[in-house]
């Protein structure tokens, strides 16, 4: 009976969310209406259904295994993942860690004994947690996340069936045309010529967008912030923030996967103004056409590199006491996971001008030629097995000392061999563990590379001289000590409490 009370006082929350159109839970549950058969994003600009016509789902999974079919006016797929962490029990938490592999994509096609396997579980328990916390088992999750993604590029891409299927971890276009008119009634070019709409123009003067998807988020996002956090860091030649005459873009070169699967090219991510799209969160990814086979894992990197799942409800309930100025900030995450670690060691006690200085020096003389639309734009980021193989000389002529030297070539030939994955989704504590057993590498990169690039979210760098001041414990005789004790009320939020504390240690 206390469940159903439960239950019911939810499902009444959720109706009052979804007569608002609150952005704030866009993601968090989906409706399944009765009446048509058509699951919505709560932001959905249809008329409201009646409540007793209403079913909530908090999964899409979940929504399209009851037999619902996306809505193709507010589109699911474009809505932002939930990236929930908290303190429950170990069964939550290890269904958790399987949510956040499978949407990452960190998994790929692996089947589901794979997947079980790298979270150190059977595949047979794996599902019964699956089936038993939510009612769906971890493939028709995973074949959901893959449908989605396909709508999202058949709507707002011009790619073929082919290259959708490919894109979006079909391994053969047969199977993802008979998953496809299985789950959704429809073949893909039906659902394309219901549903396309004409690509966004781009402003005068600038490339018509080879490819641009819409990307969604949860209000408020400091878009400002955001954009300065990689403003001040960027590399020349790899990447550029544009907030001139009113733009706000931050471009960059990419590479992607590797063998016959390696693709290269560029983004570039648009941020909507709110005062000219107050009813969306949105903003627009634009990639170039040689990323097409890979274009499903640069949407996943770009959510996780501008942390558009959080979720700042339950992040603010925690932090918004301590940090009451910081309620839109995000943690910036990393393109690659190398790369964001070798800058990560080339800015070890210097200034972040010193350490761009160093990362362009190296891009300039180790990175690959690239063409973009952009004369500013000409360099990927060294590959790991590049730098594996560069020499400490080679390395000391561009001022970077001895000790970086070792770390550098340590961390390449440790990512080089695949014996260190530096990616989100990888286990947290065994990957820091690896890190600080190379040389140079101590608790605090170990630390800043987890809230980045695991894209951890209680990740804490307690050694470092900027968060000790922010935080007022630098003449503590143990400043570490202090931080480490004062961050105890901000779990499991402290990678965002170290954000917020260095934007107030900025403030003037």
């Amino acid at each position: 009976m206390k469940n159903t009370a439960q239950a019911a006082r939810a499902d009444a929350g959720r109706y009052l969310a979804l007569c608002a159109r609150d952005a704030r839970f866009d993601g968090q549950f989906f409706t399944g209406v009765t009446s048509t058969g058509i699951y919505c994003r709560p932001v959905c600009a249809v008329r409201t259904p009646r409540p007793e016509n209403c079913r909530f789902f908090d999964l899409a999974a979940q929504a399209e295994q009851a037999g619902f079919r996306p809505c193709l006016r507010c589109r699911p797929e474009v809505a932002p993942g939930q990236l929930a962490w908290s303190t429950q029990d170990a069964t939550a938490l290890l269904l958790q860690h399987a949510l956040r592999l499978i949407a990452s994509g960190a998994e790929g096609a692996a089947p589901v004994a794979q997947l079980a396997q790298s979270l150190g579980v059977s595949d047979r328990h794996l599902r019964r947690i699956f089936e038993a916390r939510l009612g769906i088992t971890p493939l028709q999750y995973l074949q959901t996340q893959r449908l989605l993604t396909a709508k999202h590029l058949l709507t707002d891409t011009t790619l073929s069936a082919t290259q959708v299927a490919l894109a979006s971890g079909f391994g053969s276009v047969r199977r993802f045309n008979d998953a496809f008119a299985r789950q959704y009634r429809l073949n893909p070019t039906q659902l394309r010529r219901n549903s396309a709409a004409p690509a966004p123009d781009a402003p005068s003067g600038q490339p018509q967008p080879t490819m641009a998807l819409r990307l969604a988020y949860r209000p408020p996002l400091d878009t400002a912030a955001l954009l300065g956090f990689f403003a001040t860091r960027q590399i020349p030649g790899m990447e550029q923030v544009d907030t001139a005459d009113g733009a706000s873009v931050l471009r960059r070169t990419v590479r992607m996967g590797s063998g016959a699967q390696a693709c290269s090219g560029w983004i570039a991510l648009r941020f909507h103004a709110e005062r000219f799209h107050p009813e969306r969160c949105e903003l627009l990814l634009e990639a170039s056409d040689t990323l097409a086979p890979q274009l499903g894992a640069v949407m996943r990197r770009v959510r996780s590199m501008l942390d558009l799942d959080a979720d700042p409800a339950a992040i603010n309930a925690r932090l918004h006491a301590d940090f009451p100025d910081g309620n839109g900030l995000r943690v910036p995450g990393a393109w690659d996971g190398f790369e964001t670690a070798v800058r990560a060691v080339l800015g070890q006690q210097v200034t972040v001008a010193a350490a761009r200085t160093l990362a362009g020096r190296l891009v300039a003389r180790f990175g690959e030629l690239i063409t973009t639309p952009w004369p500013t734009l000409s360099h990927l980021f060294p590959s790991a097995a590049v730098l594996a193989a560069a020499s400490g000389d080679s390395l000391g002529q561009l001022g970077i000392v001895r000790q970086r030297q070792g770390a550098i070539a340590a961390l390449a030939r440790a990512v080089d061999s695949g014996e260190l994955r530096l990616e989100p989704g990888a286990d947290v504590e065994r990957t820091m563990s690896q890190l600080r057993a190379l040389p140079g590498i101590g608790d605090w990169t170990a630390q800043y590379i987890a809230m980045r690039v695991l894209r951890w979210p209680d990740a804490f760098p307690a050694g470092d001289v900027a968060l000790q001041s922010a935080l007022g414990v630098r003449q503590d005789p143990r400043p570490a000590r202090a931080a480490e004790a004062a961050s105890a009320a901000w779990k499991p939020w402290r990678s965002y409490a170290v954000v917020r504390a260095w934007a107030r240690g900025a403030a003037p």
